[in-house]
C-alpha cells in the first residue's frame, strides 16, 4: 500500500512541478459545476412536464426553461472541457519541456549506457499517457464525479428508498473493478518498458539502414521486429481480455439496475405512490449516474498508466547534471595545457587510462598514436570533458579545467571527428551549428571559410549552395565533402584548440590530400592535438606520444622515437616505407 501512496504522491508532486495554471483550472472546474447544475436541473423540469402533461398545459416559459437548460449546459460544457483539456496540454508541454532541457544537459556517461530510442520514448510516449490522462480522462472523471454527486443528493430527497436500491449495485462493482484495475496497472507497466525497447530497436535500425543493407541483415532485422511487435500484440491483447471484462460487467450491472427501478417504480406508479414524472425523472438522473461511471474504469486503468510513466519520467529527471554549467570565463589563447597523471575508467574493473602525463606549449602539434584500443579518444573525451578522470588533473595554465564553465571551455575547442557528425539540414545550418545569432552570419563569411577548407567549388556546384539540405547525417554528402564542411565549421568557430581524431582515416587518397591541406591551413597558430593511425599525417608533430594499452611508453618527435621505441620503429618501418 505505501508503494501505491508513493506513487501517487510521485505523481501529484511531478504535476504540481509543471507549474499548473491555477486561473484556467479554476474556470474551467467552475464550469464543470455550472453545468452540472444545469444538467441535474433538466429531469426536475422533465417530471413538472410529464406529470402535469396536456396540450393545453404546455407553457412557455416551462420550455423555455428546458430549452435553456440544455443551451446553458452545452456551452459552458464546451468551455469547460476546452479549459481542462487546455489546462492537460500545458501541463505536458511543461512536463516534455523540463525532460528536453534535462536530456541535453545529462553527461555523455548517461547516453553511452541508454539507447536514444528509449530516452525517446520516454519524453514522447509516457509523457502521451500522462497527456491523455490530464487532457481527456481527467476532465470526465472531475465532471463524472460532480454529476454523481448532485444527482445521488436529489435523489435522496426524492425517493431515498429506490435510490438505496440503486447504490446497492456500488460495492459489488468495485469489488469486482479493483482486482482488474491492478491488472491493467501490471499489464500497461510491461506494455510501456516493451515499447521503450522496441522504439530502441526500430531506430537504431533505421538510423543505421546502409549498414543493414550493406550486411543482408533484413532477415534478422526482420526477425528482431516481428517479436517486438508479437511482444506488443500480447500485451494489447491482455488489455483487450481486461476491457472484455470490464465492459460488459459494467453493462450487466447497469441493466440489472435499471430494471429493478423500472420494475419497483413501475409498481409504485401503479400504486399512486410516485408519480409517472418522478419516474421518469428518477431514470434521467440514473443514467446521469451510470454514464460518468462507465469513465471511472478507464480513467483509473489511465491513471495507473500514468503512474507508471511518472515513475520512468521521474527517473530522467532526477538524473545529476552535467557539472560545469557555471564557472570562470577565460580566454585560454597562448596557454599551455598540462595533463597530470590522469587515469580513468567507464567502470571500476576496466581501466582505459592510467597516469597519462604530458604538456602541450601554446601553438604546439601534440599527436598520439598506438595500438586501437589503447585509449587515445578517451584522451579526448577527457580533454572535452565528455568524462571526468578518475584520478589526476587537468589544467589550462594555472587554472584546472573543471574551473572553467562548460560553454567557455567548449567554444574554444575546434573537433574534428573521422565520422564528420552532420544534422539534417542545410550546408548553412551546418556550418554554423551551435553558434548563437548564426541567422546574421553573412554568407561572405561562410563563404570565406568554405574556401579555407576547400569546400567552396563542390557546395557551389550544387544548385542551393549554400542552403543545400544535405540529408539525414549528411548522407547526401561523400565522406570528404563531410571532412570539408567539418573543416570549414571549425574555421569559423575561430577555436584555440583543436582537436582532430583520426580526421582522414576513411577518405581515399586524392580527398585526403585536399582534407589534409585544410587540416594543414586549420593548424596554424593553434595549439592541436592529433590521433592517427597513419604515421604519415603525424611525422611533423612537435610532439608524439605512444599510448599502449591506456599508458604511455613513449614521448618525443618522429625522430627520436623512431630510434628508442621499438614498436614505434616496427609502426613507422611498416607504414612509411
Amino acid at each position: 500500500m505505501k508503494n501505491k501512496q508513493n506513487s501517487l504522491k510521485t505523481f501529484i508532486s511531478l504535476l504540481l512541478s509543471t507549474k499548473i495554471p491555477k486561473l484556467a483550472l479554476t474556470i474551467g472546474l467552475i464550469a464543470s459545476v455550472l453545468t452540472t447544475f444545469a444538467g441535474l436541473a433538466v429531469p426536475l423540469l422533465t417530471k413538472n412536464l410529464v406529470d402535469g402533461f396536456s396540450v393545453s398545459s404546455l407553457s412557455a416559459p416551462l420550455i423555455i426553461a428546458i430549452v435553456s437548460a440544455f443551451i446553458i449546459q452545452a456551452v459552458v460544457n464546451g468551455l469547460s472541457i476546452y479549459l481542462l483539456t487546455a489546462v492537460g496540454q500545458k501541463i505536458v508541454a511543461k512536463l516534455r519541456e523540463n525532460m528536453w532541457v534535462k536530456l541535453i544537459r545529462l553527461p555523455v556517461s548517461y547516453f553511452d549506457k541508454t539507447s536514444s530510442g528509449e530516452t525517446v520514448s520516454r519524453v514522447v510516449n509516457d509523457t502521451s499517457i500522462v497527456k491523455d490522462l490530464i487532457s481527456d480522462h481527467f476532465p470526465q472523471f472531475v465532471t463524472g464525479i460532480i454529476s454523481i454527486i448532485g444527482a445521488i443528493t436529489i435523489l435522496l430527497i426524492m425517493d431515498w428508498k429506490m435510490t438505496l436500491m440503486m447504490l446497492l449495485s456500488v460495492p459489488v462493482t468495485i469489488l469486482i473493478m479493483i482486482p482488474l484495475g491492478h491488472k491493467m496497472a501490471k499489464i500497461s507497466r510491461g506494455l510501456q518498458d516493451e515499447t521503450a525497447l522496441f522504439t530502441g530497436h526500430i531506430q537504431q535500425t533505421l538510423g543505421e539502414i546502409r549498414l543493414m543493407k550493406a550486411s543482408t541483415a533484413e532477415q534478422t532485422e526482420k526477425t528482431k521486429g516481428l517479436s517486438g511487435i508479437e511482444k506488443l500484440l500480447g500485451f494489447g491483447l491482455k488489455e483487450a481480455r481486461i476491457f472484455a471484462l470490464i465492459a460488459p460487467i459494467m453493462y450487466l450491472v447497469i441493466m440489472v439496475v435499471i430494471v429493478m427501478i423500472i420494475g419497483y417504480g413501475g409498481m409504485r406508479v401503479a400504486s399512486g405512490t410516485m408519480s409517472t414524472g418522478s419516474l421518469v425523472a428518477f431514470l434521467l438522473y440514473l443514467f446521469q449516474i451510470i454514464m460518468p461511471i462507465t469513465t471511472f474504469a478507464m480513467f483509473f486503468t489511465q491513471l495507473q498508466k500514468a503512474k507508471g510513466a511518472t515513475e520512468r519520467i521521474i527517473d530522467i529527471l532526477e538524473l545529476p547534471l552535467e557539472e560545469g554549467r557555471d564557472g570562470l570565463d577565460i580566454d585560454v589563447a597562448n596557454k599551455s595545457i598540462y595533463v597530470s597523471n590522469v587515469s580513468f575508467a567507464y567502470s571500476k574493473d576496466e581501466p582505459v587510462l592510467e597516469n597519462v602525463t604530458f604538456t602541450a606549449q601554446p601553438g604546439e602539434k601534440i599527436a598520439f598514436a598506438g595500438p586501437s584500443g589503447g585509449g587515445k579518444t578517451t584522451l579526448f573525451g577527457l580533454l572535452e570533458r565528455f568524462y571526468k578522470p578518475t584520478t589526476g588533473e587537468i589544467r589550462i595554465g594555472n587554472t584546472f579545467i573543471q574551473d572553467l564553465s562548460m560553454e567557455s571551455w567548449r567554444s574554444q575547442i575546434g573537433y574534428v571527428s573521422q565520422e564528420s557528425a552532420m544534422m539534417a539540414g542545410t550546408i548553412r545550418a551546418n556550418l554554423c551549428y551551435g553558434l548563437k545569432d548564426w541567422e546574421t552570419i553573412p554568407d561572405e563569411r561562410l563563404w570565406e571559410v568554405a574556401t579555407m577548407a576547400y569546400a567552396d567549388q563542390f557546395i557551389k556546384s550544387f544548385s542551393n549552395g549554400l542552403d543545400t539540405e544535405i540529408g539525414e547525417r549528411g548522407v547526401k554528402l561523400s565522406g570528404g565533402q563531410r571532412q570539408r564542411i567539418a573543416i570549414a565549421r571549425a574555421f569559423l568557430r575561430d577555436p584555440k584548440i583543436l582537436m582532430m581524431d583520426e580526421a582522414t582515416a576513411s577518405l581515399d587518397s586524392q580527398s585526403e590530400s585536399v582534407v589534409q591541406q585544410a587540416l594543414a591551413r586549420l593548424m596554424e597558430g593553434r595549439t592541436t592535438f592529433v590521433i592517427a593511425h597513419r604515421l604519415s599525417t603525424i611525422v611533423d608533430a612537435d610532439k608524439i606520444i605512444f599510448i599502449e594499452n591506456g599508458k604511455v611508453t613513449g614521448s618525443g618527435t618522429h625522430q627520436e622515437l623512431t630510434q628508442s621505441h621499438p614498436l614505434y620503429r616496427e609502426f613507422a618501418e611498416q607504414q612509411l616505407q
